[in-house]
């Protein structure tokens, strides 16, 4: 049998991103004599308290409706798997690339976009709530750890990145017509300028496209052990029916479990190549000398093929219809928005329920400040943490332990 050599790193593309040439922190550290600042970037987030949180906010089901469905956690590891073997394949930086990966998910509230619907609508009066933001005000002020600064003190490159995971904020390019969050606003005006107008690294847009390629695939993953939809159900989709087909041609008899998990690592690979083919074509149309080249291009470096991107389209229609406006999804996200309201009014109302620290900070607080300290705190709960603390202050027969 013969056995496929493991391809070998890229020599690094002209327009990779280079620890040497960073832009630095917003406070100057001593440089690691083992490790690049994107290494550290990265490692930074991994012992981050937000990122060990994930492991108990859904992405889709809420944590006690089973234990093999992906988490918040376990995305961000698929996704940053995804990242570092697609910068990889393109001369980029991996580390770059995969702390931007395993960092774009920390701003999520608990009970996934349930969370977030309900937070948004809370925070309407008081400047809105938007995941990305807040993931950028988990890096930048709420995680608490360091001596010397709030945040984690990130480089440049990888707090670009995250701000424009889905594109340029202002300028043509901007995909929606909307203000810049306050809080990078504030960091813009009063530390360093992000460069709002233009497109993200190239590794900051790989990181981007393997959260869309991990999502989709481990939905269906996700969906089908649910029950949501069948193998039936998937025939007639693009890319998806074909991809099914061809494995269980391959394969007659094959067992239900492999043949999704074949299926499913097989559309990975699919999406994963197109990338890479359609990146190329347009690295050699372009011919980007720099990390800055790619910024200051007119659209973006990476991206899908438009074949993929109609596939991609179709398939999260599909998802959305069959999966994340299912009943039983429906049912449990009803509830999720509930608690999340209840205990947003309740804590702005009586700031004194909340633990001492978080007492502490919103003493003399107007209204709107306060708002937004009621929003962090309940943006960084777990499901379960969520659920407990609801129990708690709204069931009288829950000791207050």
């Amino acid at each position: 049998m013969l056995h496929q050599q493991t391809p070998l790193p890229s020599p690094p593309a002209a327009f990779a991103c280079r620890p040497e040439e960073s832009r630095g922190r917003d406070f100057a550290e001593p440089e690691s004599p083992t490790r690049s600042c994107f290494q550290r970037d990265r490692d930074r987030i991994v012992h981050a308290g937000a990122f060990r949180r994930l492991k108990y906010k859904t992405q889709v089901f809420v944590y006690h409706e089973g234990d093999y469905y992906r988490t918040r956690l376990t995305h961000s590891i698929e996704v940053a798997q995804i990242a570092r073997s697609i910068s990889r394949s393109l001369g980029l930086n991996e580390d770059l690339a995969e702390a931007m990966a395993l960092a774009h998910d920390l701003g999520h509230t608990c009970f996934g976009h349930a969370g977030e619907d309900a937070l948004k609508a809370a925070m309407k009066p008081y400047g809105g709530f938007d995941h990305n933001e807040q993931t950028f005000r988990v890096l930048t002020l709420l995680e608490r750890r360091y001596a010397e600064f709030d945040g984690l003190n990130l480089t440049w490159e990888t707090l670009e990145g995250i701000v424009k995971h889905n594109g340029p904020l202002t300028g043509p390019a901007a995909q929606k017509n909307e203000p810049v969050p306050a809080t990078v606003a504030a960091y813009c005006r009063d530390k360093r300028d992000l460069e709002l107008a233009t497109f993200a690294s190239a590794e900051a847009q790989v990181a981007a496209l393997s959260d869309d390629i991990a999502y989709n695939n481990h939905d269906i993953d996700d969906g089908l052990r649910a029950g949501l939809f069948s193998l039936d159900d998937l025939r007639d989709l693009p890319l998806v029916g074909p991809v099914l087909a061809e494995v269980a041609a391959r394969y007659p008899g094959l067992e239900e479990g492999r043949l999704i998990h074949e299926t499913i690592r097989r559309l990975i690979d699919h999406m994963v190549t197109d990338l890479l083919a359609e990146t190329r074509r347009r690295v050699e149309a372009q011919r980007p000398d720099s990390a800055a080249a790619v910024r200051h291009l007119a659209a973006p470096l990476v991206a899908f093929s438009d074949g993929m991107r109609q596939n991609d389209r179709a398939l999260r229609s599909f998802l959305f219809a069959r999966m994340y406006r299912h009943y039983k999804v429906n049912r449990m996200t009803t509830k999720a928005r509930r608690v999340v309201h209840e205990l947003f009014e309740h804590y702005l109302a009586r700031p004194d329920c909340l633990p001492d620290e978080w007492q502490v900070q919103a003493r003399d607080l107007p209204e709107a400040g306060r708002a937004r300290l009621v929003a962090d705190y309940i943006a960084g709960m777990t499901d379960r943490y969520a659920l407990d603390e609801h129990a708690k202050n709204f069931d009288i027969r829950v000791r207050n332990a």
